[in-house]
C-alpha cells in the first residue's frame, strides 16, 4: 500500500487549535528570565505565530530546492541554508542554520583567518582590485602547511597573528 505523501494544505481561517504543543510552547516561554507571567492568550498567539514563521521558512526553502538543476519535491538542510542566506529578513538566522562548506575549504578559512591573510574566496576579488601576486603566493604556502596539520605550526600562527598590531581603522582620539 502506497504511503499517503500528499501535503498538508496550510489553513486559511484560525479553528482555535494550534499544529505545535500550546504546553510545550508554554514550556519554552516559562524558561525565559525576562518573562514573569504569561497569560493563556499571550501563548496562543505566541504558537500562532511560531507555526506562521516555520510555514514561511519552509515555503522558502521549498522554493530553494525548486531552483535547483533536478528540482525536488523534499527539502533538504541545504535548501533551508541556502533560503536563510538568499533573503535578508532570514538573515537572522545565519548562526543557526550556517551554508555547509567542505571540510578542505573550511581548514584553508581558518589557516588563513590564522595568519590574517585574507580569505580564499576573497582571493579572485582581490586579483581584480589591482593587487600583486604576494597573497596569492601567501595563499599556496599556507596551502601547502595546511596539509601538514602540525599542532605547534598552527600554535606558532596563533602567537604570531597575536604579536602583530591590529589595524582596524580606529583612529585615536587622545589630545
Amino acid at each position: 500500500m502506497p504511503y499517503n505523501t500528499n501535503a498538508i494544505p496550510p489553513r486559511k481561517e484560525p479553528t482555535g487549535q494550534t499544529q505545535l504543543p500550546l504546553s510545550r510552547v508554554k514550556k519554552i516561554i516559562s524558561q525565559d528570565p525576562d518573562v514573569q507571567m504569561c497569560s493563556n492568550n499571550a501563548a496562543f498567539v505566541i504558537t500562532l505565530a511560531a507555526e506562521m514563521f516555520i510555514q514561511h521558512l519552509a515555503e522558502e526553502a521549498h522554493t530553494q530546492a525548486k531552483l535547483e538543476r533536478k528540482p525536488r519535491r523534499n527539502i533538504q538542510y541545504k535548501d533551508v541554508a541556502n533560503a536563510i542566506s538568499h533573503r535578508d529578513h532570514l538573515e537572522f538566522l545565519e548562526d543557526v542554520a550556517p551554508k555547509t562548506v567542505p571540510l578542505k575549504k573550511a581548514k584553508a578559512i581558518n589557516q588563513a583567518r590564522l595568519r590574517g591573510e585574507p580569505l580564499p574566496d576573497a582571493a579572485p576579488r582581490a586579483a581584480t582590485n589591482g593587487s600583486s601576486a604576494k597573497p596569492k603566493a601567501a595563499a599556496a604556502k599556507a596551502a601547502a602547511k595546511d596539509e601538514s596539520n602540525d599542532p605547534s605550526d598552527q600554535l606558532e600562527l596563533e602567537m604570531r597573528q597575536a604579536a602583530q598590531p591590529e589595524d582596524d581603522g580606529d583612529v585615536d582620539m587622545t589630545g
